[in-house]
C-alpha cells in the first residue's frame, strides 16, 4: 500500500519482452496516478464530465444526480478508511451493478471490456471483519461508465476510489459463485494472491455504503460463528477431475463465501434488486457483451413498488412448437461449464461451433442437461473469437465423450482449459460504437494520452528493474475489427438465451451445506436457511428451519462441515435464489460413503432397495431348476467346453465363450449370454424397474445394479457349473476368422470354469505351460486344464485375425488411461492405485462381443425395420475436430483425420515405442479423444436416412448392444427382439414411439453412470493423495497457457494444470514460437552460490511432477520439481 494506503497495482501489462515475476515491486507512477484520482479536484472533473454527457445524450436531471451518489458513496468509503475505520470492501473480482433503493437505472448499454485484477492486500480484522483494497472489476453505466471503460481498453488504471463510485451493487444467486472463480483463476495465474488472502466460493459483495456503514458491518460480522466461518474450508467445491484449481487457494478461502452470504441474504432480504443483464454479462471472457433486448427491457422497468424479474417468463409450448417448427428456435442439451458455471453451450445443429450462452440470465434457470430451447441473438451480440481457433478449450466444456467401443474408460479431462484474462483464448474487447456516437471522441483521446504516458513510464521503470509482464500475444494475430457485425462468420460464435426448458434431465438434486442467515431481525431468518451446493452450476436456495436438525439454529458450527441433500422446487422469475427442500444428511465432507451417496443423488441413480412388487417377479421356489419343458425348447449345450473370462472381482457373469475345432479344420465358435428376458418379463414391475434404471453403475468400492442381486449374481450369472439360461450366437469361422455359417437361438450351458483376465493372460502368453489346479480357479471334472487352455489359444488366434481385418476395414480404437484402485478391505480406504493394463486377453472377449453385436444388430434390423434397436456414433464434432487439426499441423504431425480408420492408423504407426513416444501418443489419444461424440441408442423407426445408423469408431452400418443384458436394459430390449426374430416369442408390445424414448433414456442414464463411475474414482484417488501423497511421477504438457500449462500425469492418467506463480521462479516468458506456445522458466538458486536454471516448458515435454494434497477433503494439486543441474 502506498502512502495514502491505497491499493497499488500489478506492473503494467505493457512490456512484451522478458520474465514475469510473480510478486513484484510497487512503482511510484501508479502511486501518484492513485494520488491525483483521489483528490477533489480530480472528483469534481469527472461529475461535471459525467453531467455534461448526460445532458447531451438528452438524460434527466433525476439520473444524473442519481449518477452523483455512487461518487458520494466512494467519498464516504474513502474518509471512513482514512481516519482508520474499519469499512468492508468492494469485491475483489468484478462487480455487478443493482439498482438503488431510489430506483435509479441506467437506459445506456453498458459496455464491458476485460481488465486484469491488481494486487490485492487482503486481512480479517480482531473481528473477522474483511478488509481487501483492490482495483477491481466493475459493471459501468452511463456516461461516467464509458469514461472508466476508455481508461480500460487503453490499458489504463484508474484508482479504487474512482472504480467504487461507478455505481457499484451485488451480483447474487448462484452467479456469486462465478466471481470466487474468477478470482481464485486470476491471482492463480499471476501470482498476485497473498498468502493470507480469502478466497471466495461464492461472490464478495458490493455494500450500499451510507453513513451507517459501521454499524452495517459490525451487525453482519457478529452474525459469523467460528464454525460457520472455519466449516466450509474443510469442503472442496467443483466435482470435476481438475482439482488443481486449487492449487494456489488462499488458506482462509472459505471465510469470504461466509461473509458474502451475509451480505447476498442482507440485501435479498432488504428487498434489494439485481440488475438482470448482470447476470447475463460474461464473467471471464475477453469479448464485449452487450445485453439482450429482454435484458435491456426488465432493466428499464421501475423498480419502486414492486418486485423485479430477474428471468424472462418462458414462452408457451405453442409458441416454442411453431418457432422451433419455423426454425427461428434451437433446442439441444445444455452443457454448463463446470469451472465457469456462467458459461453454457448447446450444440448446433449443422455441427459447427457450439452455441454460446452467455450468463445465468441467458440461461434461464434452466440445469446442466436439460433439454432447453433456445433464440439465438442478434449477430452484433456474437462472441468475437481469434481466427486460429483457440477459444476451443472454453468450448469443450461436456465431459469425456467417446464411446465404450472405442475405448475402456475415459478418464475424465478438464472440461475447459480457456483461461479468460489469456489473449490466447478470446479477443479482448476495444471500444465500443457508442462511443464515437456520444461525442466522447475528444474525452478519449485525451485520457488515453494520459493513461498510454502512464502506461510506458511504469514498463520502462519494471523493465529497467530486470523483470518483465508475460509477453503477449502480438495484436496482429487478432481482427483488428471488434464488431461483429462486420466479422466473417469464422471468427464468430453465435450466442442466444433459453426461452423454454422442454424437458428437466438434471436431477435438480444437489449436495451441499447449510447455514443461518446473516439477518436476524427478518422474518425470512425465522423460517429459512440457506443451502450452498458444492457443485456452482447448481444455484443457492432457501431450505425451511423445519426441515434442518433440530438444533441448528443454536448450534450452527456443529453442521458447517455436513453434507445434506437438497432437491431444487422451484425458481421464481424474481428471485436470486431457488427454493429448496432437505432430503436427508449426509454425514461429514471428505469422507466415502457420504461423498458416494451424494454424487449417486445428484446424478439421479437409484440405489434404493427393490420394491416387493418388483421382487415378486423372481421365482419364488428356491433353489431354481430348469423345468424340463424349458429344456426341451432349448439348444442343449451342457457339455461343451463353455467358459467364462471376466475381471477377478467380477459377480454378475453375462457372456461366456466356447471354441470347437470340427474334422474339417475350422472352428465352432460361440458367444452365449445369460437369457435375463426369460426372468424379466415384459411390462412386469420388475420390467418397469429395470427400465427406469437402465443400467448397473460401477462404482470403485461397489456396484449398484440393475436387477435385484438374485438375478444378477445368482440365477442370470454363468456361474461354473451351474445349469443356465442362455442365448447364443455360434459360428463356422476359418481358422483366420473368415465366417463360413452363423446361428442364433436359445440355449442351455454349465460353464466349466470362471477364468480372469490374468488367467487367460497367463495362458495366452504361456502355450506349453502346463498349468497346475492351483494356479488356476476350480474346473469341471468334465473338461481338462488342457482342454480349456487349447479353447483360449485358439479363440486368441481367430480375434487377432479378426482384429486385425477390423483395423484393416477403418475402424478406431483410443485406449485412455485408466485408474484402478487397491482397497484395505477392512476400512474400504485406498491402498494403493495402478493404470490398468488392455492386454490380449481383453482385446480376445472384446472381438467376439464385438462380433455377437454385429451380427444380432443385422438380424433384428432385418427382421423389425421400424422396431430395431440399435446404437449409431456420429462423426467427430466438425469444429473440434479441425481445431485439432489445426494443433497438430503447428506442432509438425502429420496426422490424416480423412476417416476413423486413417486416425487410428496415424496414431498407432507415426510414433516410436520408446518412452517417449509412448508418452505422447498418450496425450495425443487424450486430445483425440475430445471431437468425438456419444454413442447413441435409437429406434431405427424414426431415422430414415440409414447412413445415419453408421458406427462412426466401428466403421461399420449396423451395431447394437446384446452382450451384457444384466447390467444394461437395451441388451434386454434387443434379446426381446431377436426372440421375435426367430419366431421363439410373440412380437415385442413397443410400439417404435415407446422404443425410440426407451433409448434416449438408456443414453442418458447411461452417461450419468459413465460420469458416476469417474466422479467414484476422482474421489478414491483424492483420498489416496491425501493418504498416501505426495506421490511422483513423470507427465507429459498437453497444453501451454501464458502464466500456466496442462499436462498428463502418466502414472496415474490424470491431467492437471500447473500453475507458473506456484512455483519458486525468478520469473517466467511465454512466447510463440511460430504458432507454437513455449514457456522458459527461471528457476530460483537452492544455494545463493548457484545460478538460476532455465527450463522450456511446450507442447510434449516430459517433467516430473508431485501431487499434494491441498489440505481441503478432495483437493490436489500438481507441482513441477525443479529440473536436475546435472549433465
Amino acid at each position: 500500500m502506498d502512502p495514502l494506503g491505497h491499493a497499488r497495482s500489478a506492473p503494467a501489462q505493457g512490456a512484451k519482452e522478458g520474465l514475469s515475476k510473480t510478486a513484484v515491486p510497487q512503482k511510484n507512477a501508479y502511486a501518484r496516478l492513485v494520488q491525483k484520482h483521489h483528490s477533489g479536484r480530480f472528483r469534481s472533473y469527472m461529475n461535471r464530465v459525467a453531467q455534461k454527457m448526460q445532458q447531451e445524450d438528452g438524460t434527466s436531471n433525476e439520473h444524473s444526480s442519481d449518477l452523483e451518489q455512487p461518487l458520494r458513496r466512494g467519498l464516504v468509503k474513502e474518509n471512513l478508511a482514512r481516519n482508520g475505520l474499519n469499512v468492508r470492501s468492494y469485491s475483489p473480482v468484478r462487480t455487478s451493478h443493482m439498482e438503488q433503493p431510489g430506483g435509479f437505472e441506467n437506459d445506456k448499454p453498458q459496455n464491458l471490456f476485460n481488465r486484469c485484477l491488481h494486487r490485492k492486500n487482503a486481512s480479517v480484522n480482531s473481528e473477522g471483519d474483511l478488509e481487501v483494497e483492490e482495483d477491481c472489476y466493475v459493471h459501468r453505466h452511463g456516461a461516467a461508465a464509458d469514461l472508466l471503460n476508455m481508461s480500460d481498453a487503453m490499458g489504463g488504471r484508474i484508482s479504487t476510489g474512482l472504480r467504487h463510485s461507478a455505481a457499484l451493487q451485488k451480483s447474487s444467486g448462484s452467479d456469486e459463485k462465478d466471481e470466487e472463480d474468477t478470482w481464485r483463476r486470476k491471482h492463480k495465474k499471476r501470482g498476485r494472491c497473498p498468502a493470507n488472502a480469502d478466497m471466495a466460493a461464492g461472490h464478495l459483495l458490493t455494500e450500499h455504503f451510507s453513513g451507517d456503514v459501521l454499524a452495517a458491518n459490525a451487525r453482519r460480522t457478529s452474525l459469523l460463528s467460528a464454525g460457520q466461518v472455519q466449516g466450509a474450508e474443510k469442503r472442496g467445491f467443483a466435482r470435476t477431475r481438475n482439482n488443481s484449481e486449487s492449487a494456489r487457494a488462499p488458506q482462509n478461502f472459505d471465510r469470504k463465501r461466509q461473509l458474502s452470504e451475509s451480505q447476498t441474504e442482507t440485501m435479498s432480504n432488504s428487498d434489494s434488486r439485481i440488475n438482470p443483464r448482470q447476470l447475463g454479462t460474461p464473467r471471464g471472457g475477453s469479448y464485449a457483451a452487450v445485453p439482450t433486448s429482454g435484458d435491456r427491457k426488465n432493466r428499464n422497468k421501475p423498480a419502486r413498488g414492486k418486485k423485479k424479474s430477474i428471468f424472462e417468463a418462458y414462452m408457451s409450448k405453442e409458441d416454442v412448437s411453431a418457432g422451433l417448427k419455423r426454425g427461428e428456435l434451437i433446442q439441444g442439451p445444455l452443457r454448463i461449464n463446470p469451472k465457469k458455471y456462467h458459461e453454457a453451450f448447446i450444440p448446433s445443429p449443422d455441427g459447427t461451433r457450439d452455441i454460446f450462452i452467455d450468463g445465468v440470465v441467458a440461461r434461464n434457470r434452466a440445469l446442466n442437461g436439460d433439454i432447453v430451447v433456445v433464440r439465438l441473438l442478434p449477430r452484433e451480440q456474437w462472441k468475437v473469437i481469434k481466427p486460429d481457433g483457440s477459444d476451443k478449450e472454453t468450448e469443450a466444456t461436456h465431459e469425456s465423450d467417446v464411446p465404450e467401443d472405442m475405448l475402456g474408460t475415459c478418464v475424465p479431462q478438464e472440461a475447459a482449459k480457456g483461461d479468460a484474462v489469456s489473449p490466447d483464448v478470446i479477443i479482448e474487447a476495444q471500444f465500443d460504437d457508442n462511443d464515437a456516437e456520444h461525442g466522447q471522441d475528444h474525452l478519449q483521446d485525451t485520457l488515453a494520452h494520459d493513461i498510454k504516458k502512464l502506461s510506458l513510464d511504469t514498463a520502462e521503470k519494471v523493465k529497467a528493474a530486470g523483470i518483465g509482464a508475460v509477453h503477449r500475444t502480438k495484436q496482429e494475430e487478432v481482427p483488428k475489427v471488434n464488431d461483429p457485425r462486420l466479422l466473417p462468420d469464422k471468427f464468430l460464435q453465435r450466442t442466444a438465451k433459453v426461452v423454454y426448458i422442454l424437458e428437466k434431465k438434471h436431477s435438480r438434486a444437489a449436495t451441499g451445506f447449510i447455514k443461518l442467515l446473516a439477518d436476524k431481525n427478518s422474518e425470512l431468518f425465522k423460517k429459512c436457511a440457506m443451502f450452498s451446493p458444492v457443485d456452482h452450476r447448481v444455484p443457492r436456495a432457501y431450505v425451511s428451519l423445519a426441515d434442518c436438525p433440530s438444533d441448528f439454529v443454536a448450534r450452527p458450527e456443529d453442521y458447517s462441515n455436513m453434507l445434506f441433500i437438497c432437491r431444487i422446487v422451484d425458481w421464481k422469475e424474481d428471485s436470486n435464489f431457488a427454493s429448496g427442500q432437505l432430503a436427508k444428511s449426509l454425514g461429514q465432507a471428505g469422507e466415502i460413503e457420504p461423498e458416494t451417496e451424494g454424487i449417486l443423488t445428484e446424478y439421479g441413480v437409484d440405489f434404493s432397495d427393490f420394491s416387493p412388487e418388483a421382487l415378486e417377479c423372481l421365482p419364488q421356489s428356491l433353489p431354481w431348476v430348469i423345468s424340463p419343458g424349458e429344456m426341451a425348447k432349448r439348444r442343449d449345450l451342457r457339455k461343451e467346453c463353455i467358459f467364462t473370462i471376466d475381471p477377478s472381482t467380477a459377480k454378475d457373469l453375462d457372456d461366456a465363450l466356447s471354441c470347437k475345432q470340427l474334422p474339417d479344420g475350422n472352428f465352432e465358435v460361440g458367444v452365449h449370454i445369460a437369457d435375463v428376458s426369460y426372468f424379466v418379463l415384459e411390462e412386469t414391475a420388475l420390467d418397469r424397474v429395470a427400465s427406469e434404471r437402465a443400467t448397473s453403475v460401477y462404482l470403485v468400492q461397489k456396484v449398484i445394479p440393475m436387477l435385484p442381486k438374485l438375478l444378477c449374481e445368482e440365477l442370470c450369472s454363468l456361474n461354473p457349473m451351474r445349469d443356465r439360461l442362455t442365448f447364443s450366437v455360434m459360428w463356422k469361422v476359418t481358422p483366420e476368422g473368415k465366417i463360413l455359417d452363423e446361428w442364433f437361438g436359445r440355449t442351455v450351458i454349465c460353464s466349466c470354469a470362471k477364468l480372469s483376465y490374468d488367467h487367460a493372460q497367463s495362458m495366452i502368453e504361456n502355450p506349453g505351460k502346463v498349468f497346475s489346479p492351483e494356479e488356476l480357479p476350480p474346473v469341471s471334472p468334465q473338461h481338462s486344464v488342457a482342454k480349456i487352455q487349447q479353447a483360449v489359444l485358439n479363440l486368441h488366434h481367430i480375434a487377432q485375425h479378426l482384429r486385425k481385418q477390423r483395423f484393416i476395414d477403418g475402424a478406431l480404437r483410443l485406449d485412455q488411461l485408466k485408474l484402478s484402485f487397491t482397497l484395505d478391505q477392512e476400512s474400504g480406504m485406498p491402498q494403493g492405485c495402478y493404470i490398468y493394463q488392455y492386454r490380449d486377453s481383453n482385446k480376445l472377449v472384446e472381438e467376439f462381443m464385438l462380433l455377437a453385436n454385429m451380427a444380432v444388430a443385422h438380424q433384428i434390423y432385418r427382421s423389425f425395420p421400424e422396431q430395431a434397436l440399435l446404437r449409431r456414433h456420429p462423426p467427430p464434432q466438425t469444429k473440434l475436430l479441425n481445431d485439432l487439426m489445426e494443433f497438430c499441423h503447428q506442432v509438425g504431425l502429420e496426422i490424416d483425420f480423412s476417416s476413423a480408420g486413417s486416425l487410428h492408423k496415424s496414431l498407432n504407426e507415426t510414433f516410436g515405442a520408446d518412452k517417449y513416444s509412448e508418452a505422447r501418443k498418450e496425450v495425443l489419444t487424450n486430445m483425440f479423444s475430445r471431437p468425438m461424440q456419444m454413442a447413441q441408442y435409437f429406434c431405427t423407426g424414426v431415422l430414415k436416412d440409414e447412413i445415419l445408423f453408421r458406427h462412426y469408431a466401428l466403421n461399420v452400418p449396423f451395431y447394437t448392444h446384446f452382450t451384457s443384458p444384466i447390467r444394461r436394459y437395451a441388451d434386454v430390449v434387443v434379446h426381446r427382439l431377436l426372440s421375435a426374430s426367430l419366431g421363439i416369442s410373440s412380437p415385442i408390445k413397443m410400439e417404435k414411439e415407446t422404443i425410440q424414448r426407451q433409448a434416449e433414456h438408456c443414453n442418458d442414464r447411461k452417461m450419468a453412470s459413465k460420469r458416476v463411475q469417474e466422479l467414484s474414482a476422482d474421489l478414491f484417488f483424492a483420498i489416496f493423495v491425501r493418504e498416501c501423497g505426495p506421490l511422483e511421477s513423470e507427465a507429459m504438457v498437453m497444453g501451454v497457457l501464458n502464466e500456466a500449462f496442462d499436462v498428463l500425469v502418466l502414472k496415474f492418467g490424470v491431467q492437471k494444470r500447473i500453475y507458473c506463480n506456484a512455483l519458486p521462479l525468478l520469473g517466467f516468458h511465454f512466447q510463440k514460437v511460430g504458432r507454437k506456445p513455449e514457456l522458459t522458466l527461471m528457476w530460483e538458486p537452492e544455494r545463493p552460490e548457484q545460478e538460476s536454471v532455465s527450463q522450456e516448458i511446450t507442447i510434449f515435454t516430459l517433467v516430473e511432477v508431485v501431487l499434494k494434497s491441498d489440505g481441503a477433503p478432495l483437493k490436489y494439486s500438481a507441482l513441477l520439481k525443479r529440473p536436475s543441474t546435472e549433465k
